[in-house]
């Protein structure tokens, strides 16, 4: 299909419209001056401000106009000498308050603001008419009480005034109304404008959440008056290129005539058939249609005579004296201007073959047309002009050059429209949250939401990525690499209540009972049947596994984030849809019900929040990666941070750092071993710098998602379906390409590059250092752009697919504020003397002095220590943090390795909640037990959110720092247990950071 497609439209660029810079000069404020009696019966009989208000409400419209009645000029005078007006209309008066008498003094006065002239026709009204210059006014209309035609003149003058900017702005459409009739268009334009703000609201439900709808309408076709041959061609001159269709009347003037002539002769804006040529539409149509061969015209004339020859050149006839005239020109339009649905016809009978109701519709329909059918409308340029009148420009305006003189395929047209509006969808998606919506929502859908409340934390910070992304193009500038968020919907915190309330939850929910007990009870309760429908259609839409992920109001602010407090959970794709709808739903709920697990309750507590007002939305989100075999995982995960406390040779703190990893990221965030790189010095990897480090620090194992483990007994652990791989695993699937380097134990060398035997290092070779995929330029525009719009530090959760042909997905999954502590350090730390501190450390996280504390929690360790009881040793710890949060207290904890790792033999497996009211952690490394400092670790947002300190001491490098054991061995214990020993001073320790400089100390407060 592509080799048929010439290159022109195969590849092409759809520019965004913005409809909130539409419509941007407005009448907010109509000055109506008529006499006692008529203001009367506007008032309480005809009751206009509250009419125009009420249309303006059904039809969906923004900022009705406000009214203010004047009865005489002078009291007009002072309103608006008083009073920003921006429209005055005059009303019919009598012998003392002459409408005309009225406006022309107005006008004299005030040339600047429209004024429009209201009057009845009667026949002395007609004579005086005969004899009046109107040139001075705007617009006269007829007046017979409709307060519609109102509404018509504050939309016709809106129109005027925004004109040439809409359609400069954002391809706008125009509908060029000729007619010089006072009467005839002062009873065409209600009906015209009813007939356009109806179908405005219809296209607006093309937009994807209410306030896009709202905007959208502002996209409607304008009309523009025109009343004279002359006036009609300059506005057609100027706008051709949005021109949707004209509607003229048969016969009008074909000449202006000057203010002089004026006084001698009748004018040609009179009521009257004077000067008017008769084959003035013809002529008008005729020129027009040699300029564009698709633009709708159509001839209205109250004379028969001219439908036979509007009809002999393709002109479209509505006969002004039928009784149906109104619903004859609605029609016409449907047909020929594009209002309304699309309907497929077939060539011969004319038939309706296909009714097409929407985008999607068409999207989803367009290779189901049949062949005449499809050649009979692409011919006409019938889909260019569909879409026009929708408000969909971008689509419209490509389509519009698409024509079949330049290609004469239909199969070609049809895939040219399917791509174009694939692309268009997802221009809109991105940065969007829609509204989910079973009738829109498919493969090419991005972000939506299911209920009214909030997003919660995680949800904000997804569609934050997404208008990030959406507003600095720099993101795709790489060839074969894009950048997006992951296919999303939101459950808001709406349903968290309902589910909640109507399950009957709260009681459970608040006691002490545990975890597993809280669960069981959560996975019986029942969600609203109202989401299995949605859930279906978001089946059908995602051909990947499924991510179910907590996003709590609490979860990732800017001050309290709750990073890892709550449950993710990740289920299968499989073909039977009520199983992964079972999943699904127990999924959701063992998500709400980590919101009241023990570590929750206690993360609540350290935080000084109450737990019955924290809130729970979860975000179903497409899991990044590929299929091997029962496996599924991405090539790449990684977390980004924009400070950098561990910079190493011409790095900056500024410069960032991320943590990459093979396999899903719930690896980094377990504490495994991970490959440390800064995006702006992808070349300098201290891990791989050397061939013993990089055997030994780099990764060995990965998670990946097991396909084959499906059902819904769901365990409190989340992690019950993630396998634990090697990376030999991974080489079996042949996932590795481009990002491992293989170790040849003959020659003793690491060789960039995947080769057969060797181990296998994981390196990222070819992304960092051999451009196969521009992932660091991709991390520095995350970095730049997300801490730019955030106007703080952040950390950014991602995965990548990289595939065979060296073309990649890169996705944003998570963004979070890193807040620093700053706190006033005056004082050098390197000029403190060292028996001063209880410790010191050259590589330490966090900022701020801090001089409140007195307790010292380390675990007991000498040369010979082993990590084999490590589990037991976090039992106590956490035994022990219990206690000074009831006391709200703090304490500096120590001890060997890496807090917080998964695996024992790294370090002591705390979690947060564990060592929560620690003020600063210090990591060991001994003579016998030397693992490199922790990274990856949702620790790092907790740390920095708190200004909780985390030292790093080397105890086997004279430059290393230390630490005075001796000092905390003397001292008698507070509690004492096998593998732990709590001290406190009589003095509170002065903890002193400097975050820039990565230096750290305890001071012991001798006085």
């Amino acid at each position: 299909m592509e080799s048929k497609i010439p290159h022109e439209f195969n590849k092409f660029y759809l520019k965004d419209v913005t409809f909130a810079n539409l419509m941007m000069r407005r009448i907010y404020s109509v000055l109506i001056v008529a006499n006692p009696y008529d203001a009367f019966m506007l008032e309480d009989d005809g009751r206009v401000e509250e009419k125009i208000y009420n249309e303006y409400m059904e039809l969906g419209l923004r900022y009705p106009p406000t009214f203010t009645q004047v009865s005489t000029t002078d009291e007009a005078a002072k309103v608006l000498n008083t009073t920003n007006i921006d429209l005055v209309i005059c009303m019919p008066g009598n012998a003392d308050n002459d409408a005309f008498t009225v406006a022309r003094d107005i006008k004299g006065m005030f040339s600047d603001i429209p004024c429009v002239v209201l009057t009845p026709f009667s026949h002395g009204i007609t004579k005086r008419m005969q004899n009046e210059d109107l040139s001075i006014f705007d617009y006269v209309f007829c007046w017979l009480g409709n307060t519609n035609l109102i509404l018509s003149i504050i939309k016709l003058l809106e129109d005027k005034m925004n004109l040439e900017h809409d359609t400069k702005e954002s391809g706008v459409q125009m509908i060029l109304l000729v007619e010089d009739s006072i009467r005839f268009y002062s009873s065409i334009l209600p009906n015209l404008y009813s007939y356009i703000l109806a179908q405005s609201k219809r296209f607006a439900t093309e937009a994807l959440n209410r306030h896009q709808s709202t905007l959208r309408m502002r996209g409607r076709p304008k009309v523009v008056l025109a009343r004279t041959y002359e006036e009609a061609m300059n506005i057609y001159n100027k706008f051709a290129d949005n021109c949707i269709g004209v509607i003229s009347d048969a016969r009008f003037p074909m000449r202006e005539i000057s203010p002089k002539e004026n006084v001698l002769q009748p004018s040609p804006l009179r009521d009257s058939a004077v000067y008017k040529d008769p084959e003035a539409g013809l002529k008008l149509l005729r020129a027009i249609r040699k300029r564009d061969e698709y633009v709708a015209l159509i001839m209205e004339s109250s004379e028969c005579k001219y439908r036979e020859k509007a009809e002999a050149e393709y002109f479209r006839f509505v006969d002004k004296n039928s009784k149906t005239m109104s619903l004859d020109l609605r029609r016409i339009m449907e047909e020929h201007m594009g209002f309304g649905d699309f309907i497929f016809r077939d060539p011969t009978t004319h038939e309706e073959v296909m009714r097409i109701r929407s985008l999607k519709e068409l999207q989803d329909n367009i290779f189901k047309i049949p062949n005449a059918s499809m050649l009979y409308h692409v011919s006409r340029n019938h889909m260019s002009r569909w879409l026009s009148a929708r408000a969909i420009f971008p689509v419209s305006q490509f389509l519009k050059n698409v024509t079949w003189h330049k290609l004469q395929d239909v199969d070609a047209h049809r895939q040219i429209i399917f791509d174009a509006i694939v692309k268009y969808r997802h221009m809109k998606n991105i940065g969007v949250v829609a509204v989910f919506d079973r009738m829109k929502y498919d493969r090419y859908a991005h972000f939506a939401r299911i209920g009214e409340g909030s997003l919660g934390g995680k949800g904000r910070g997804l569609a934050f990525l997404d208008n990030v992304i959406k507003t600095h193009s720099e993101f795709n500038q790489y060839s074969g690499a894009s950048v997006q968020i992951p296919k999303t919907v939101v459950l808001c915190t709406d349903i968290f209540d309902q589910f909640m309330e109507q399950n009957h939850l709260y009681q459970i929910a608040l006691s002490d009972a545990p975890d597993d007990e809280i669960l069981q009870h959560f996975l019986r309760a029942q969600l609203p049947d109202s989401l299995i429908a949605d859930f279906f259609t978001f089946f059908d839409a995602t051909k990947s596994p499924i991510a179910v992920r907590s996003s709590s109001l609490l979860e990732d602010s800017h001050y309290q984030p709750f990073a890892g407090i709550y449950n993710t959970y990740m289920i299968p794709n499989t073909a039977d849809k009520y199983l992964m709808l079972q999943m699904l739903a127990a999924a959701i709920k063992s998500v709400y019900a980590s919101v009241y697990y023990r570590d929750s309750k206690a993360y609540m507590t350290a935080t000084s929040n109450v737990i019955d007002q924290e809130k729970m939305s979860v975000i179903l989100q497409e899991v990044v990666g590929h299929q091997y075999g029962n496996h599924f995982y991405p090539n790449i995960s990684g977390v980004l941070r924009s400070i950098n406390y561990y910079p190493v040779g011409n790095e900056t703190a500024e410069d960032g750092i991320a943590s990459l990893a093979l396999g899903l990221g719930k690896y980094i965030v377990d504490g495994g071993q991970t490959l440390r790189v800064s995006p702006y010095h992808p070349d300098q990897v201290m891990q791989t710098s050397e061939v013993e480090t990089a055997l030994r620090e780099t990764q060995t194992q990965f998670y990946a998602l097991d396909m084959s483990d499906v059902g819904s007994d769901f365990k409190v652990d989340d992690g019950f379906n993630i396998l634990k791989l090697k990376v030999k695993d991974a080489e079996h699937d042949k996932s590795l390409n481009y990002i491992v380097s293989t170790f040849d134990p003959y020659d003793q060398i690491i060789n960039d590059g995947l080769y057969e035997g060797g181990r296998k290092i994981i390196s990222f070779a070819g992304v960092l250092q051999q451009d196969v995929f521009p992932l660091p330029e991709i991390l520095q525009l995350s970095m730049k752009y997300g801490s730019s719009a955030m106007r703080r530090p952040i950390e950014i959760e991602f995965a990548c697919n990289i595939n065979e042909n060296k073309t990649g997905e890169f996705y944003l999954l998570q963004i979070r504020p890193i807040v620093e502590t700053k706190g006033v350090l005056e004082t050098d730390i390197m000029k403190i003397p060292d028996d001063s501190c209880l410790l010191r450390s050259h590589n330490s996280l966090g900022h701020g002095v801090s001089d409140d504390v007195v307790d010292v929690v380390y675990v007991k360790y000498d040369d010979n220590f082993s990590a084999m009881n490590n589990y037991y040793v976090a039992d106590d710890i956490e035994r022990i943090n219990r206690k000074f949060l009831a006391e709200a207290k703090n304490y500096v904890l120590i001890g060997p390795g890496r807090w917080g790792s998964s695996d024992h033999y790294l370090g002591v497996p705390v979690k947060w909640p564990h060592i929560s009211a620690a003020r600063i952690i210090v990591e060991l490394a001994l003579k016998n037990y030397h693992v490199d400092p922790s990274q990856g670790t949702h620790f790092f947002q907790n740390l920095t959110s708190f200004g909780v300190g985390y030292f790093t001491i080397d105890c086997n490098s004279e430059c290393g720092g230390f630490i005075r054991k001796d000092v905390l061995d003397a001292m008698p214990a507070i509690e004492e247990t096998d593998y732990v020993r709590h001290v406190k001073f009589d003095k509170p320790l002065k903890i002193m950071m400097d975050g820039m400089k990565q230096e750290g100390a305890v001071v012991i407060n001798e006085s």
